[in-house]
């Protein structure tokens, strides 16, 4: 039987991936030439800017998953983390100049292609884009080494085309170049901030692999100077994720209002016998719309609504009523003109109300009628010498308040023995427990 040691090394030579890395020499040539923007991969560069850009014009994503998978930005970026872990600062310099031209080509072309297309509305591609968030930087960052991987071991297989799918480099700057192109600055600080999210963690997972893989470095380097990149580093880092938790927080309390609010929306669809037409939910203003049809909602339905919204959570949200269909509004020659087809389905509507409520009644009594042997069947295996249970509600009338009836639960015990008066307190104690009312009145047999 294998050892924990025996298994902890299985593990660590299933995980190793040095059997399957490319040579350094390889390596370095590779990412050196995957930096440079000249002759085909310029003219891929362009059609991807333009594909990108159609695509979030008209909102097809598949036209955007295409420029994505053609993209060829990845190149400078994995350049620049690649050059920092290995201290290659003419290759920095050299993948950086390049990284910042595509940015600006991209930038002016997508700006470009905006102003004069005659589409402008921002579909829910352009949208999606504008609010990142933690979870992006993880996207980027998990990304980043799968792409970094791919990269330094023989094993290429699909994960270049997944990560250019999963990190959406293109899209976002494209998105930006929509912001300038319709002077909506939201869209372009909020796109241009998701797309440093995905440079910057993607360098980051780079750097991290090629310290891992332990690549030679290119450049004799002192501690202060190394001290220095370290340092400033993790000040991007930090200036990078920060805002990206914050808005991550604000995703999922927005999100667990828009659930909240629909669960709300849900439980009043039938409020007094009014039908909701329809809701509206906006989860920034915290704002909540409900139509509905009928006759008008009185004040008393307003504030039970409005109560029954603490129930979910929603003390702090705004809920607004709007009349969509209101009998009430007819005029008396309109309301003559009502058909008695009309009028039968709303009377059909009412007694159906009457017959639910009615059921849940005699659904009410016949569970109250039952109480008895749901006590007895629970009692039994705690007290054996109890063999029959009655269970009953009733109101207690006195003579000076014969007004104000008093509801009385009780409880008819039979015993196949009499109890001593420590067995009968031990009980009752038990069922004012069982039915939470410490007024029920215990009678033994």
């Amino acid at each position: 039987m294998p050892t924990n040691t025996n298994l902890i090394r299985l593990l660590l030579s299933s995980l190793s991936i040095h059997n399957d890395a490319e040579k350094f020499d390889a390596i370095h040539k590779a990412v050196e030439s995957d930096i440079e923007f000249r002759g085909s991969r310029l003219w891929i560069l362009i059609f991807a800017i333009l594909l990108a850009s159609v695509g979030l014009n008209i909102n097809s994503t598949a036209v955007i998953i295409g420029a994505m998978l053609i993209s060829p930005l990845m190149g400078p970026i994995n350049g620049m983390g690649y050059s920092i872990a290995t201290y290659n600062f003419p290759l920095l310099r050299k993948a950086f100049k390049n990284y910042s031209f595509a940015v600006f080509a991209s930038l002016a072309a997508s700006t470009i292609y905006f102003a004069i297309s005659p589409v402008s509305i921002a579909h829910s591609e352009l949208l999606a884009r504008t609010s990142p968030t933690i979870y992006d930087v993880m996207i980027a960052l998990f990304g980043g080494l799968a792409g970094t991987l791919s990269l330094t071991t023989k094993l290429k297989g699909n994960v270049v085309p997944g990560v250019a799918i999963a990190t959406a480099l293109m899209p976002p700057l494209c998105t930006a170049g929509y912001g300038l192109a319709t002077g909506q600055f939201f869209f372009f600080f909020g796109a241009l901030y998701l797309f440093t999210i995905n440079t910057v963690f993607i360098a980051l997972s780079t750097v991290a692999f090629s310290q891992v893989m332990k690549f030679p470095l290119r450049s004799s380097i002192n501690e202060d100077r190394r001290a220095v990149i370290n340092r400033w580093i993790t000040i991007v880092i930090l200036f990078t994720l920060i805002p990206s938790i914050y808005f991550g927080y604000l995703l999922v309390q927005k999100e667990r209002f828009t659930e909240n609010a629909g669960k709300l929306a849900r439980s009043v669809s039938l409020y007094n016998g009014e039908y909701l037409l329809r809701h509206d939910i906006d989860a920034d203003s915290k704002i909540i719309t409900l139509v509905y049809g009928g006759r008008k909602l009185t004040d008393e339905d307003k504030s039970g609504i409005k109560k029954r919204a603490v129930e979910f959570g929603l003390e702090k949200a705004t809920i607004t009523f709007e009349q969509g269909i209101s009998f009430s509004d007819f005029s008396s020659e309109i309301t003559a003109k009502i058909t008695e087809s009309d009028q039968m389905k709303a009377e059909v509507n009412r007694l159906s109300l009457a017959l639910q409520d009615n059921a849940r009644r005699e659904d009410s009594l016949r569970t109250r009628s039952y109480t008895g042997r749901v006590l007895l069947k629970e009692m039994q295996p705690l007290f054996p010498q109890v063999t029959a249970c009655l269970y009953g509600e009733s109101y207690r009338f006195a003579a000076k308040q014969p007004g104000s009836p008093q509801k009385v639960a009780f409880v008819h015990m039979t015993t196949s023995r009499k109890l001593a008066p420590a067995e009968k307190k031990k009980i009752t104690a038990w069922l004012k427990v069982r039915l939470e009312d410490n007024g029920v009145t215990v009678v033994f047999e």
